[in-house]
This record gives structure tokens, sequence and C-alpha cells, in this order.
């Protein structure tokens, strides 16, 4: 499984590797995954051209709101739907689209920062 080592700064939840079709994050793995600075969590993505504000509720209501949503469009980069952008945009949270892995790596490069985002990551095979 190539690793990805936690950087001693960043705290809650840091995705440690990829394998198998699954994220690693604290011992646990996911075939895709809702993170907060708090939690992840195993979340059943949606096609990608049908994800809407609903199937992301679960990580978007944090106090305060998150800043943006970081998310994994899976294998490859693609442009999120225009119908979630606008309802991330209504609520004043950004938007970071870029392939699973990418956005994995880039999270915990975030968090180390103490940025207080979210993601969610769709399979990335």
């Amino acid at each position: 499984m190539p690793r990805i080592d936690r950087d001693p700064n960043a705290r809650g939840p840091i995705v440690q590797g990829f394998a198998d079709g699954a994220f690693a994050v604290d011992g646990r793995r996911y075939r895709s995954l809702l993170l907060t600075p708090e939690s992840a969590g195993e979340w059943r993505a949606p096609p990608l051209a049908e994800l809407e504000i609903a199937d992301l509720e679960p990580i978007l209501g944090l106090d305060p709101q998150p800043e943006f949503l970081l998310l994994g469009t899976g294998p490859t980069f693609a442009f999120a739907p225009r119908a979630l952008r606008d309802a991330l945009e209504a609520r004043e949270i950004g938007l970071e689209a870029m392939d699973s892995k990418a956005a994995a790596r880039a999270w915990g490069i975030l968090r180390a920062e103490e940025r207080w985002i979210v993601a969610a990551l769709m399979p990335f095979i």
C-alpha cells in the first residue's frame, strides 16, 4: 500500500494510504469517504453527475461552517455538477475539485495548516 506519512501538526483524521480501491484512515478502510476536521466516515457516493448538496449534508453542517469542500472526483479530475457548485456558492462554501488521490493528499496538507475544511472523496478506481 502506498503510504502517506501523517504530518505531526495535523489534527483529526488523515488519509494514510491507498490500496485495493480503498482509502486507509486511522486503521480503517473506506471505498468512498467523508471527512471533517473531527471525523471520517463511509460515504455512499452517487455518480458524480448526480451529486447534490443533500449528499453532502453530513459534513456541511459544521459549526463554524467549513471554508470549502475538497471534492475528490474519482480516478481523474472532473467538474462538479453546476447545481452543486451553485448550492455551495449560495452557502458561501468554496469548492476545490481534483482527482480523489490528490484530494486525499491535499487534505493532509490543509489540515496541517489547521484549515477548517471538509472533504468528500469518491472511489479512485
